[in-house]
């Protein structure tokens, strides 16, 4: 598994721009009127977004910009709510007069003592845009206690939504407890159920006959050098690389991927299990897995020195990674070697274990890169933040991940199985375009990259953008202006939140971030639903089949839901990440720091520390005596009498005030 390199892809592009702490970093218009043809008429439907001040807002196909619901108009919306919302032609405002569909009704929250009934425990919800206690009408808690709870009805807005007690996790503040409040909350669940439990055990029993029967249908790689590498925590190996030198200057390299789909079957309780799930979630302390620990770190898992069931993506490859020719099947593997990042770096550096051949690819992988570069690929390597905990779960050491060699040669490989398998499935013959889940990145959208160009200009910077609009080569040679910049990360995030999201469908557009006409996700079913059904699909091709019509709707819902669980699953890790850096600083109150400007908003700055990468704010009550106003065409807040300017991308130096756990905030002063 190759989480330490995860966050720096493309697919993790999303459709806004804003800081760290989801405050908008450039400046939004509101729309207060509808159309004049419509007005005191018009009615909208959509999902209300919620902010942590009670005010919703909702987008609608007439006007780009979101309309906005005042916290008096919400009615009994709580955020994500599906709802109608209506124009109200006596105040001019937008309120809400119906509940569509509220398709998340589990929370988790902490006992508070109620305010006009302190003998009363309400529930806070730990999502601050649920922005109202919970009255808990079934079971009870303690204050200061987490629990999950169930939504039952909200029908008045003169009242308080109802809930009921689902689990008691424990009391706030504890490790295990915040991380397991942080995977309920998402929707996803660390244990197993016991039918799943079972099917799995009864798998792993019959493995020895099993594997004997798949032998003389696979191709044989036990003879052909071959290892995994890894982060040094990984307990789940889902690929490997096989070499084997030829002649005339040719490689044969094989990505050899976990045979998840041989013992995950359609319709069985594991496979549904596996499609609830959709991914591995990975937070700072512990990994929630998508499949049994049986199959995820023994019976699937690339372990060495172990014979596995594979399923190859085998490549004849030149020097220059140039493919001659490709084969794809059922193998056999034994990995001779577990290589972590940093040992077959220190290979490659210095000599060591099969040094000559992770040169070889090394190199390999070096052209792979360029040639992507060349094409238009986009760049978007990013810092990340690793984690030292104590025996609580206590972070007691922050730093910057560095990105290795290794890292990018797995990478660039991974990328070319990826790449090859969605390639060779549309260049079957079965008179229309095969169904397959591809991993999509639309091209950006214009005005989007016009709002990029404004935010640039004003900060310093240029972006061309041509009448195609933009395309990779320009955002690349941005990037190559503000390497080693203090503003480098902030523009970065901004190009990236300027982008869409990349998703998962069975309608190929491309992979705009990495320039490929064709993609999908391949390499990794241990953690990745998507992939398995990359899998299947690609199985029933080589052996000829045809997949039935019927399928099709299945397969664009499973695209669809695995792009979701994607999303919440980014959402619980960067969750844990945030908790764990203010608990770190939470410990370093009035310790002098340096850091980047990374957001400006009326009330305040955000800064992000340079080497936890800590986002705090600075409230604009505490920049002095002076009067402090947004300047938003210039990001920047300026000083009434004294003229002076606080940027987006300034380097400043500050201290910790404030750390709040719970809300997961930093307060900052500046020096």
């Amino acid at each position: 598994m190759h989480r330490e390199h995860q966050g720096n892809k493309p697919e993790d592009m999303n459709g806004s721009i804003m800081n760290s702490n989801g405050k908008d970093s450039f400046p939004s218009t509101r729309f207060k009127t509808p159309p004049q043809d419509s007005f005191g008429k018009t009615s909208i439907e959509g999902i209300l977004h919620m902010n942590s001040r009670g005010k919703g807002f909702l987008a609608v196909d007439w006007q780009d910009d979101r309309i906005e619901v005042y916290p008096e108009n919400t009615f009994t919306a709580l955020h994500g709510n599906s709802v109608k919302a209506v124009f109200d032609s006596t105040t001019h405002f937008w309120k809400v007069t119906e509940i569509i569909d509220r398709p998340k009704k589990k929370y988790v929250g902490v006992g508070i003592k109620g305010e006009r009934n302190p003998d009363e425990i309400l529930l806070a919800p730990d999502d601050r845009r649920v922005n109202i206690p919970f009255r808990i009408v079934e079971g009870k808690i303690r204050e200061n206690e987490k629990a999950f709870v169930e939504l039952l009805s909200w029908d008045d807005p003169e009242n308080i939504p109802e809930v009921k007690v689902l689990e008691r996790i424990g009391e706030k503040g504890n490790n295990n407890v915040e991380m397991r409040s942080i995977i309920l909350e998402r929707g996803f669940e660390d244990a197993f159920p016991e039918e799943v439990e079972k099917e799995a055990i009864k798998i792993k029993q019959d493995a020895s006959n099993d594997f004997q029967n798949e032998i003389p249908k696979r191709k044989d790689f036990r003879g052909t050098l071959t290892f995994t590498i890894d982060p040094d925590s990984a307990k789940d190996f889902d690929d490997a690389l096989s070499f084997k030198k030829l002649d005339e200057g040719k490689y044969e390299i094989g990505i050899h991927i976990a045979d998840v789909s041989h013992f995950v079957r359609p319709s069985t309780a594991l496979d549904q299990e596996a499609q609830k799930r959709g991914t591995s979630v990975y937070l700072v302390d512990r990994t929630i897995p998508m499949l049994p620990e049986i199959l995820s770190n023994d019976l699937c898992s690339l372990n060495p020195e172990e014979e596995k069931l594979a399923f190859g993506a085998i490549f004849v490859v030149n020097e220059h990674g140039e493919v001659s020719n490709r084969w794809f099947g059922k193998t056999i593997i034994r990995s001779n070697k577990r290589f972590t990042y940093e040992n077959a770096q220190a290979s490659i550096d210095n000599g060591g274990d099969y040094c000559e051949e992770l040169r070889i690819l090394n190199s390999i992988a070096k052209f792979l890169l360029k040639e992507r570069f060349k094409k238009g690929a986009i760049s978007f390597d990013s810092d990340e933040v690793k984690f030292v905990l104590d025996e609580n779960g206590k972070p007691i050491r922050v730093f910057r991940k560095e990105r290795l060699d290794t890292h990018k040669l797995i990478e660039e490989f991974m990328l070319l199985a990826n790449r090859e398998t969605a390639t060779f499935v549309n260049t079957l013959d079965h008179g229309n375009t095969p169904l397959f889940v591809y991993r999509i990145h639309d091209v950006p959208d214009e005005e989007k990259m016009t709002s990029l160009a404004v935010f640039l200009r004003a900060i310093g910077y240029d972006l061309d953008i041509g009448k195609d609009g933009v395309d990779g080569k320009d955002i690349n040679a941005l990037f190559a202006k503000i390497e080693g910049k203090a503003e480098e990360g902030i523009i970065k995030v901004a190009a990236i939140r300027s982008m869409a999201k990349a998703i998962y469908s069975t309608q190929n557009i491309g992979h705009f971030g990495l320039a490929f006409k064709y993609y999908t996700h391949f390499t990794s079913p241990i953690r990745r639903y998507p992939d398995v059904l990359v899998h299947r699909l690609l199985l029933e091709y080589l052996e000829g089949r045809r997949i039935p019509s019927g399928q099709f709707a299945f397969y664009e819902k499973m695209a669809a839901k695995n792009t979701e669980s994607e999303i919440r699953a980014t959402d619980a890790e960067r969750e844990s990440i945030r908790l764990k850096q203010v608990e770190f600083m939470q410990e370093r109150i009035g310790i002098e720091l340096t850091g980047t400007i990374s957001g400006v908003t009326e009330w305040g700055l955000y800064i992000e520390e340079t080497e936890t990468k800590a986002e705090g704010m600075v409230h604009v009550r505490n920049l002095g005596d002076d009067f402090y106003s947004l300047d938003q065409k210039n990001y920047c807040l300026v000083g009434e009498r004294s003229k002076k300017k606080f940027s987006l991308g300034d380097a400043v130096r500050f201290k910790i005030i404030g750390a709040d756990p719970e809300r997961k905030t930093l307060d900052y002063a500046l020096l």
